[in-house]
């Protein structure tokens, strides 16, 4: 039903099965990616099915009703259109079968190789057994909803260690934080894979804990032997780790706290040694870090320690002045804020669903190049103003700009041009479209032969293509055809913008607001109107000069309107 149109949604039935129906009768209307139009019956007959429901979308060409003799059996036919062989064209849809006949059959070869191989692997796996094995294997876990992979900042712990549930293992680097790999499992630190500022994909093999002296190696054999699946190679224990979200994202450092010269618990050479989660964990408790014993390599302070601290009452009470004294300003409570995230999904329509493809195409198959033009409107303004006493409909400035630039292009045919691939069509009549805001979307429809109308011919028309377009009462001759096209903002209050190529036109003239601006006139500073047009070019076809050379003309015009009427 257009030129763009990729499918359809039925809107409403107006027959239903069993009705008879006439050459000419409407069967159904149809909300298309421009307009809602109706779909007319061009056979006589009973309609005997109906096989796509109101609201439901279907593809061009693709079997939507069956129109028959009364009483007639169409189960053979139902079955042919079931197996995709209602298409209008038969021959082609018989080739297309014997293509996919061809290609599933390939495809179950393929598949059949797949699972022979698959159980082979499955059976190479299930001959190393590792159920007498006792140790655990440690993966990278996914310790954010984007995280892919992680770079072990670094080893806390090193092969032979002994290590019980809750030690740090590791510190590893996620895309949004540091944070701290915690044991979940009691032993020797068998193995230890990858190594600091390494970077490990989510589930891979990090370390293996276990009893010391087990066969980590063929634990890890059997590992590496494994499918690897995405998501189906984690851990018990990571999986756990994960759902229960005992992977605490690490603050950034602080400054290191001031000690009194006794508090060296934690230290190495004057510095801290403690864990970023221990150092957030004690500053959201209000203890003094320094103070806390380490039970970490080296006294290093892990969460465990502050967690398991019992500040006296008097430390307390000192730590709060000197807190006080450090931030030198009255402590002030954040209020609560109550809110409730929600969000709510719309369906896709025809309509934009066209335009996000038309414009994505537009936009990267197009080199679009932008040129910028001031435009003094002092003399439109004024010739508006006596126009619409003698007009007998109101001349908008808009109105004023689709003449002129159907002027422009009448003097500048190498802009008036699209590019058809092999060939560059060059447009010997100006069909301006003039872009439309609904509701849903963009519309863009065409007034025709523009160069050859007067501005009440054309006013009054731009105001009967936008009611239709509002009311989606467009026709494919409302919208198709142009060679050129005008995206006007300047009624929002829009100073400037860029506009995307609507195709195939080669051009698309985006206008802005007038503002009354300062500029120089004979010498003197006095308030002018001032316009910004915008002109996208497809440079495939277009170049610099002569979309230069087009707003020049552009501008010639306006600033002086009479010269449209010549």
């Amino acid at each position: 039903m257009s030129d763009t149109m990729e499918e359809g949604v039925i809107a409403s039935w107006l027959k239903k099965v069993g009705d008879k129906v006439a050459s000419g009768d409407i069967l159904a209307e149809v909300e298309t990616d421009k307009a809602t139009m109706e779909l007319e019956s061009y056979d006589e007959g009973v309609l005997l099915h109906i096989g796509v429901k109101e609201s439901e979308a279907a593809k061009v060409d693709s079997v939507i009703a069956i129109i028959g003799e009364e009483g007639e059996n169409i189960d053979d036919l139902l079955a042919d259109v079931e197996k995709g062989g209602g298409d209008n064209s038969n021959k082609q849809s018989e080739n297309n079968g014997k293509e996919k006949s061809e290609n599933k059959k390939e495809k179950v070869e393929d598949k059949a190789e797949s699972d022979k191989d698959d159980n082979e692997k499955e059976q190479e796996d299930a001959d190393i057994d590792t159920s007498d094995i006792k140790a655990t294997v440690v993966t990278m876990p996914k310790m954010s909803d984007t995280m892919q992979e992680g770079v072990i900042a670094g080893w806390l712990k090193k092969e032979g260690d002994e290590v019980s549930s809750g030690d740090i293992l590791a510190e590893v680097e996620t895309d949004k934080a540091t944070m701290e790999l915690e044991s979940y499992e009691d032993g020797t630190l068998l193995y230890i894979g990858p190594k600091e500022g390494d970077s490990v994909p989510v589930d891979a093999v990090i370390a293996i804990i276990g009893e010391k002296g087990a066969d980590y190696k063929k634990l890890l054999k059997a590992q590496e032997a494994k499918p690897q699946k995405k998501d189906s190679s984690k851990t018990e224990k990571s999986s756990t780790e994960e759902k229960s979200g005992k992977a605490e994202v690490e603050a950034a450092p602080d400054p290191a706290p001031t000690h009194s010269p006794a508090s060296d618990h934690g230290s190495s050479n004057g510095r801290l040694l403690a864990s970023p989660l221990a150092k957030k964990l004690a500053e959201d408790k209000g203890y003094d870090i320094g103070k806390i014993k380490g039970s970490g390599d080296g006294g290093r302070i892990v969460k465990r320690d502050v967690e398991n601290y019992k500040p006296s009452a008097e430390p307390a009470k000192e730590a709060a002045p000197a807190k006080a004294e450090k931030q030198q300003a009255p402590s002030f409570t954040l209020p609560a804020v109550v809110g409730e995230e929600s969000y709510e999904e719309v369906k896709v329509s025809q309509m934009r669903k066209t335009i996000a493809r038309r414009l994505a195409e537009s936009k990267f198959t197009s080199p679009h190049f932008y040129l910028t033009m001031e435009i003094n409107m002092d003399k439109a303004v004024a010739a508006r103003q006596g126009l619409n006493e003698l007009s007998p409909i109101k001349i908008s400035f808009n109105d004023l700009v689709i003449k002129a630039a159907a002027a422009a292009l009448r003097q500048h045919q190498e802009v008036n041009v699209s590019w058809q691939g092999d060939v560059i069509r060059k447009n010997k009549h100006v069909h301006i479209g003039v872009a439309v805001a609904v509701d849903e979307g963009l519309l863009v429809p065409v007034i025709r032969f523009a160069d050859n109308k007067s501005l009440s011919h054309i006013a009054a028309e731009v105001k009967e293509l936008a009611g239709k377009a509002k009311n989606k009462q467009l026709q494919p001759k409302d919208w198709e055809g142009s060679t050129f096209t005008i995206s006007n903002l300047g009624m929002f209050g829009i100073e400037e913008f860029t506009a995307i190529i609507n195709p195939p036109d080669a051009c698309i003239l985006a206008v802005g607001g007038i503002k009354e601006t300062p500029i120089v006139k004979n010498g003197q500073i006095v308030p002018g109107n001032i316009m910004k047009v915008t002109l996208s070019c497809d440079h495939r076809v277009v170049d610099g000069a002569m979309g230069a050379a087009f707003l020049k003309t552009l501008k010639m015009l306006l600033e002086d309107p009479i010269r449209i009427l010549i």
